[in-house]
């Protein structure tokens, strides 16, 4: 695992530590109406899938794909987080909760769909292709990747520290104990978007909103 990897995971688990669990992106007023249409969204495109979720957090948007999907399979390398989306009285029947590192996922192709909420921007270019390889070993051929991420907003996100060789943006926050994490924050715009996935996807799809963006697209 890398330094940096320790540090994002150091830096969720200080927030599960304190009750927080990333959820407070989730209360803010500002953005209510573009989740209900993300959520909405989502859960048209996992229709009648069998859905691996990466880094599933609290299980904001598992939720959100439960009534929908076949069955979802959400994982979290933190069990703290894997904690407070068991809090959420998922139906059993079609949602499973598992520890397993988004970055170290190796299945046999058993899923027809991945979803990832606000977990793109934190894979390094340089992880990228491995991860897509990873995903289509799952999904197989025509698979369904739905991705949902962040804006950059001048008034609205923290500042940008530095940039690295590989052009990887990081964002530096002190949380309530004191403690100062930094952490790869890359925010695409749609081209980048495009030319990164042109090679590994066909039928991509982007829908840019004010605060976050979602994408989707069949991997080839």
């Amino acid at each position: 695992m890398t330094t940096l990897h320790t540090e994002l995971s150091a830096y969720y688990t200080s927030l599960a530590t304190a009750n927080q669990c990333g959820e407070r992106v989730y209360a803010q007023p500002d953005r209510q109406d573009e989740f209900a249409l993300l959520r909405e969204r989502l859960a048209e495109l996992v229709q009648g899938h069998k859905v691996l979720e990466l880094a599933c957090g609290s299980g904001y948007w598992t939720a959100a794909m439960a009534g929908a999907a076949d069955f979802v399979l959400a994982t979290d390398n933190n069990p703290l987080m894997l904690t407070a989306a068991q809090a959420r009285d998922l139906p059993g029947r079609k949602v499973q909760l598992a520890q397993i590192d988004a970055f170290e996922v190796d299945f046999a192709e058993d899923y027809t769909a991945c979803f990832a909420g606000f977990f793109w921007a934190h894979v390094k270019r340089e992880q990228q292709t491995d991860l897509l390889a990873r995903l289509r070993k799952i999904t197989g051929k025509d698979g369904l990747l739905i991705l949902i991420d962040d804006n950059y907003l001048e008034a609205d996100t923290a500042p940008v520290a530095r940039t690295d060789a590989e052009g990887n943006t990081y964002q530096i926050e002190t949380l309530a104990d004191g403690e100062r994490y930094e952490y790869v924050k890359n925010f695409p715009t749609d081209s980048a978007l495009r030319k990164k996935f042109a090679g590994v996807a066909k039928d991509i799809r982007i829908l840019r909103l004010q605060h976050t963006w979602l994408m989707s697209c069949r991997l080839k």
